[in-house]
């Protein structure tokens, strides 16, 4: 019969009840292992379960293993929390639940099997076991009365049959799967590549640039990662035929991009434009050519026209994109509208029309031909003249799911253009931007079927409507309630919206939007990423089946001999560097026996096994005989002495053993006296050699009761040593996160030194007063806290960010920084050695950190290290160069950081710039000694004794005036633009407190704006009590020496304040509404402004910023090298 769908209470839920006495029946069960051999993830187990009404409480089954695991069935003949159904689950086996760190996927398929055809009851369910559900399955899987009904055939003869199918799986099995979701997969994010996926995928989805990318000729023997056509033909070929996210690394790669690089987020319309001019030169002289410009290029006609002569000029342009306003346009359309506007040039703009002299003339732009594929960039970003920095209009723009761009019959085209050919869009892409002018997030909404958008956010893609692809990404402003939903309504700004429209005429829709087959990719590409594929998928199955076997690696003195001394001078081996066998959980030791007589040359009756450990100060030696109960014990129950482990999809169970061979050829394995020996392992340190040298020399059984001046003999004859000569021996104790090498007393037994199995002993010849005087590393000691420490590190310039120069240099961790900043200066042959500054390096972008490393601001190099990259303490030898950046400067580092370094611009009375200078002083000086120090620089206006005054200016208005008495460091790092003026002579004893005085502006009204702007460079004037606007006004012309006719018909007055802009009468006195006695510092205070035309497009004031800028990150330019 049928099954039917579970309500909610049948649906799979762990089960209520921990604790019940387990039934005392043993159940009968077979096991199939006809899925198991199929799929060794997979397999299924009967439980034949008797005296059925015998049974209460929680009832489980015995263990069995399906997938590498053990597993139970657990039942509720009377109910869990319910006594009218019989409740089912699966659940991991009791004596693997305290395992550590529990995780467990599996999908399972839970049956109550029925002698009656086609009756079998089957549920099935997914879950991941952990530590607190150990169970998952169903609470009410059948109700006692329907298990109790003859006719259904589950109660035959007071026994039931239940199957259980199980397939294990890895634990991203069961995530969001894009490709059985939508039927595309995502691009993975390196880091800042958001805006190159959101590209990727929209070009991908136009069909027919997919075919002619699949259709550029490659090599057989190119490398991905230096071709930049044989990588995007892979990131599309996975794009179109694997399941999951795909990376492209090797496509940046192949553009020629660093780590850094893909860190750095730039602009989708210019990676647009640069990766289709690079793919046209790429595709010249092949079948494909020509092809980026048939689907994306159009035409335009620029045209100028003399209204009353015979005169007229045009030239047509081609384009890929079309720029199309966003601000003060409603609509798609509009910005259409305005792109075509005809601009009449006429009065002083009129045009010299060559022989006809200056004519009024139309001049505007019509379009000859729009392109298959249209694509429309929105001017999102712009620069505000008023504000004079970037900024990202969010206005509410609309466009739509179809534009028709000859309407207006045909207002867009020119008189040339062919009417015969339709010129409707539909949309294909909606290109995304979050976030503002500084950052954020780029995705894609596409519908590549022109029916089911889908948004491509990355890795992620998800289904969407219309409504979330076109109308949402409209921007402008978003009406919400309050929290709780009372009260009046508020408004926020839409940071997420359309950035870059894709649309496909639609009468060539199906040309463009054409079949892409495996017949378009050339064999040698497809048999290269199909191998690849299939490589990918090996290493996929390999990690799903990991912990069903154990990687048992079988260390010997050869490789202790082979390692210490050259890559390794702490404990004994990298276990990485061994011999490894990879065997089944379930194979028998005696396998492993008989693999290492094979491999490795060892009879099985000469091996002897040592299990490691690890110690609770760090390190990791041999600490046991591996006894073994039987030789068919199988290699799973072979343990270190560490907590229970448990094993999990993709984490394959690592065995660690030292073998223990016979000391010489033709002799047999030494007698081991369990607690009367001790295994030690011995080390030779020569310190005569240059660099002194270590080595390993072997190791013995020794009885505890020997004393260390007993193993004299031995050593010596270990390291082919005169036995007479004096020893020194060592015991190596740890090495993290200090190195303790302890001398030990030559009286002492092994007991006594508490000496154990898996002990390392260092010895050396005992030297003389005068050697371990001469000699840098005279004991094995101070030789192993050497080695420890020593650090290589890359110094790189900062001034030279892509620069392949370096210096490496051999450092210690302990070094300081006059240590570390002496050594550098040696090698760069600097005549003093503290005249660098150091940076560390952000371990992400591979660049420099914002903020130099101070003098002495870290104790050692480590420290330093520690600061700018990730730099992790191996007893690997070498480690892992670190980087340092450097800049050479003049003076040494304490005196330099005792100064302060400024940028100053200098105004004349006409508040026009003359100079900049750069100065430094003393962090002790006042403003009157900066003032002092930079007069000498200055013209020779500012020479002598007239007073000097310094203020910062920010967004053309004055933030603050400098008190001269103050000390400079209020001045702050972050000023923005420092401007110092002769201070005129009626101005001279404003700091006296008696005279009034006003910030002045220069302003432009920007239509829909409230607040006036500032658009060039602000002053002060005094202010008499009584003084009048008008007279102000006149003031101002002379201190300006602005024009009469200039002064008349514009610098009309008004009072800038917080909330707006008020015009002010000339007659009226302000000198109540102003804040005019308050001279040095920052004040809220009203202004006068003066409205005046702005002919001067500013440039900003980043010139004036003497700060370094190559750390800063700042946007690099957009190169595609490939």
């Amino acid at each position: 019969m049928l099954n039917p769908e579970p309500t909610e209470s049948e649906t799979a839920q762990p089960m209520d009840l921990q604790v019940h006495e387990a039934n005392e029946n043993e159940p009968a069960v077979e096991m199939s292992d006809a899925a198991a051999a199929v799929n060794p993830l997979s397999g299924e187990y009967t439980w034949t379960l008797k005296n059925f009404s015998a049974c209460s409480g929680k009832v489980l089954s015995e263990p069995f293993e399906i997938g590498g695991y053990s597993w139970q069935l657990l039942i509720f003949p009377t109910g869990n929390n319910r006594t009218d159904a019989l409740a089912l689950y699966l659940a991991v086996a009791e004596d693997d639940q305290s395992a550590f760190n529990l995780q467990r996927c599996a999908h399972f398929k839970l049956s109550l099997l029925s002698r009656v055809e086609g009756g079998d009851l089957v549920k099935d369910t997914q879950h991941t076991f952990i530590s607190g559900e150990t169970d998952w399955g169903f609470t009410s899987f059948v109700p006692l009365a329907e298990l109790q009904d003859p006719s259904r055939g589950f109660l035959v003869d007071d026994t039931i049959r239940i199957k259980v199918f199980v397939e294990v799986r890895v634990p991203q099995d069961l995530t969001y799967d894009s490709r059985k979701e939508t039927g595309f997969v995502g691009l993975k994010n390196q880091g800042a590549t958001c805006y190159m996926n959101s590209l990727l995928q929209t070009l991908f989805n136009i069909n027919q640039f997919r075919r002619a990318v699949y259709h550029m000729p490659t090599s057989e023997d190119a490398d991905p990662e230096t071709s930049m056509p044989l990588a995007l033909q892979s990131v599309f070929y996975k794009l179109q035929f694997t399941n999951s996210p795909v990376s492209t690394k090797a496509l940046t790669s192949s553009f020629g991009w660093n780590t850094a690089d893909a860190f750095q987020q730039h602009d989708v319309q210019e990676l647009n434009r640069i990766l289709c001019d690079k793919l046209e030169t790429k595709m010249k002289g092949t079948r494909v050519e020509g092809m980026i410009n048939k689907l994306f290029e159009g035409h335009t006609l620029n045209y100028l026209e003399c209204i009353n002569v015979d005169y007229k000029s045009t030239r047509q342009e081609s384009f890929m994109d079309v720029q199309l306003d966003v601000k003060d346009c409603r609509d798609i359309y509009a910005s259409f509208d305005k792109y075509c506007e005809v601009e009449v040039l006429e009065g002083d703009n009129q045009y010299n029309a060559e022989k006809l002299g200056m004519q009024d003339a139309r001049k505007g732009i019509l379009f000859e031909t729009f392109p298959p594929v249209l694509q429309l960039q929105l001017k999102r970003f712009e620069y505000d003249v008023m504000k004079d920095m970037m900024i990202k209009v969010n206005d509410r723009y609309e466009f739509y799911d179809t534009i028709d761009l000859d309407r207006g019959d045909g207002k867009y085209l020119s008189a040339g253009a062919d009417r015969n050919v339709r010129n409707v869009y539909r949309l294909l892409a909606v290109l995304v931007h979050s976030g503002g002018v500084h950052g954020g997030h780029y995705y894609a909404y596409v519908r590549p079927d022109g029916a089911q958008w889908l948004k491509f956010d990355d890795e992620r893609v998800d289904k969407a409507d219309q409504q979330k692809a076109i109308e949402d990404n409209w921007g402008g402003d978003d009406e919400r309630l309050p929290p709780g939903g009372f009260g009046n309504t508020f408004r926020l700004t839409k940071h997420a919206n359309a950035y870059m429209l894709v649309y496909v005429r639609e009468s060539e829709w199906e040309a463009v939007m054409c079949q892409v087959t495996l017949g378009d990719i050339s064999a040698h590409v497809q048999a290269r990423l199909k191998a690849e594929q299939l490589e990918k998928e090996r290493r996929k199955k390999e990690k799903a089946e990991a912990h069903l076997y154990t990687l048992v690696r079988v260390s010997t003195d050869n490789d202790f001999a082979e390692q210490i001394g050259t890559s390794r001078f702490f404990d004994l081996v990298d276990h990485e560097k061994v011999k490894t066998f990879k065997m089944s959980r379930k194979a028998p030791f005696s396998e492993l026996r008989q693999l290492v007589a094979k491999d490795m040359g060892v009879p099985a009756e000469l091996q002897r096994f040592w299990k490691w450990a690890k110690r609770q100060n760090g390190t990791y030696r041999p600490s046991l005989p591996l006894v073994v109960e039987s030789e068919d014990q199988p290699i799973s129950t072979v343990k270190e002495s560490a907590p229970l482990r448990n094993t999990r999809p993709g984490v394959m169970t690592t065995l660690n053993l030292f073998l223990e061979t016979p000391l010489s050829p033709g002799s047999t394995l030494p007698t081991l006296r369990p607690k009367l020996d001790v295994m030690l392992f011995f080390k030779h340190y020569c310190p005569d050699v240059q660099p002194p040298s270590l080595h390993y020399v072997g190791r013995r059984l020794v009885p505890k009761d020997t004393k260390i001046k007993e193993l004299h003999p031995l050593l010596c004859g270990l390291a082919s040593q005169n036995k007479t000569q004096g020893l020194e021996i060592y015991e190596e104790v740890k090495f993290e996160p200090n190195v303790m090498v302890e001398r030990l007393a030559p009286s002492v037994t092994l007991a006594a030194g508490q000496l154990e199995h898996g002990d390392i002993l260092i010895f050396q010849r005992q030297l003389s007063q005068a050697e371990l005087s001469a000699m840098q590393c005279p004991t094995a000691k101070e030789f192993m806290i050497f080695v420890r420490n020593c650090q290589p590190v890359t110094f790189k310039a900062l001034d030279d960010l892509q620069g392949e120069a370096v210096i490496q240099i051999e450092l210690l961790n302990t070094d300081s920084y006059d240590d570390v900043s002496r050594a550098l200066a040696t090698k760069l042959g600097l005549d003093h050695p503290l005249k660098l500054r150091l940076t560390g390096q952000n371990h992400l972008t591979k660049l420099p950190k914002p903020q130099a490393i101070r003098y002495r601001q870290f104790e050692s190099l480590q420290d330093m290290l520690m600061a700018g990259s990730y730099n992790q303490a191996s007893v690997m030898r070498p480690p892992q160069p670190s980087i340092l950046w450097y800049e050479i400067i003049d003076l040494p580092l304490p005196d330099y950081e005792n100064l302060l370094s400024f940028r100053v611009s200098y105004h004349n009375s006409k508040l026009e710039e003359v100079s900049q200078h750069d100065v430094r002083v003393s962090k002790a000086a006042s403003i009157h000694d900066l003032l002092e120090e930079l007069r000498p620089m200055l013209p020779a206006e500012a020479h002598g004794t007239c007073p000097l005054r310094l203020m910062e200016v920010y967004q053309w208005k004055i933030w603050q005036l400098f008190d001269p008495r103050d000390r400079v460091d209020t001045i702050g790092d972050n000023a923005w633009h420092l401007r110092v003026e002769v201070v005129p002579e009626e101005e001279v004893e404003l700091e006296l407190g008696d005279m009034l005085h006003v910030h002045c502006l220069q302003v432009a009204e920007e239509a829909g704006n409230q607040r006036a702007l500032a658009c060039a460079d602000p002053f002060i004037m005094c202010l008499g009590p009584e003084e009048t606007v008008g007279e102000l006004r006149q003031r101002v012309q002379q201190k300006l020496d602005i024009p009469d006719e200039e002064f008349a018909s514009s610098w009309k007055p008004i009072l800038c304040t917080f909330g707006g802009a008020e015009a002010l009468a000339d007659d009226m006195v302000v000198v109540s509404r102003l804040n005019c006695q308050k001279l040095y510092g920052h004040h809220d205070r009203n202004c006068i402004g003066f409205v005046r035309e702005n002919k001067n497009l500013r440039r900003t004031h980043a010139h004036l910023n003497s700060k370094l800028t190559a750390w800063q990150g700042q946007e690099k330019q957009l190169k595609i090298r490939g």
